[in-house]
């Protein structure tokens, strides 16, 4: 884990998710992604397209990342899988995001770390296209969510326990910004304040429902949560970052 310190007692701590938070990653990134994991499933599997796409949203649904479930079944190496499905040699082809979102990052005060599933070469490769990197404290990729030899990405409850020890940090200290809602249930749970930042996730949401006649299960829950506000273990919902010193105000000293 880079950049880690301690932090004073007084001071907020904010942990960013990276993609389809800090950038629209649903819009090129994800699809394409989508296609590299499967396209990696069938070369190492020894099956089809449509069974590897199978696998891919079967790994999703049971361990929450393809991953997992790739490795719990089949004995992958992480770092292999991750090297194979992240190269994006255009990747600059693939980004977007909205232009305020670094300026409204500089002026938000109190301390402010990447907390991605990415692996960080990846995360570096985006901060770095948006210049974004100088606005964080660290970054804490996927590398650094092992433990005991074992990887627990988001949303597992002892990787963030991990995180916040690293950090020197007490859960309430801690405000996560996240386009995910099990994500921000599961940091919820330990004593953390969470954002949901629907901007970019809500764009894929309706992008999916133009295009196919069933939503997925994830573009159900945000179509529900839609309609009824926010789920109650969610302390706020943004579509903007500049929202966030008003929604979640900061501790003195931040």
């Amino acid at each position: 884990m880079r950049g880690a310190r301690a932090e004073s007692p007084r001071r907020t701590v904010w942990l960013f998710d990276m993609d389809d938070t800090l950038h629209d990653a649903s819009w090129q990134v994800f699809p394409r992604m989508n296609l590299e994991m499967t396209a990696y499933i069938q070369r190492h599997l020894q099956v089809d397209a449509q069974r590897a796409d199978e696998l891919r949203r079967h790994f999703w649904r049971r361990y929450g990342a393809t991953l997992l479930g790739l490795m719990h079944e089949h004995g992958v190496r992480a770092e292999h899988f991750l090297e194979e499905t992240h190269r994006f040699s255009d990747l600059a082809r693939l980004l977007r995001a909205d232009a305020a979102q670094r300026a409204a990052l500089r002026r938000l005060p109190g301390r402010k770390y990447v907390l991605t599933n990415a692996p960080r070469a990846y995360a570096l490769r985006v901060l770095g296209a948006f210049d974004m990197l100088r606005e964080f404290d660290g970054v804490i990729a996927v590398e650094d969510m092992r433990q005991f030899g074992k990887l627990r990405p988001k949303p597992d409850a002892r990787m963030l326990r991990h995180v916040l020890r690293r950090l020197g940090v007490r859960p309430a200290q801690c405000v996560l910004v996240e386009d995910t809602l099990g994500h921000l249930r599961s940091a919820r749970a330990l004593g953390l304040r969470g954002v949901w930042f629907t901007r970019y996730a809500h764009r894929a949401a309706r992008r999916q429902a133009a295009v196919a006649a069933a939503a997925s299960a994830q573009a159900q829950r945000l179509q529900r949560a839609g309609r009824h506000g926010r789920p109650g273990y969610v302390s706020a919902r943004t579509a903007s970052l500049w929202q966030l010193p008003r929604l979640i105000p900061a501790r003195p000293g931040s």
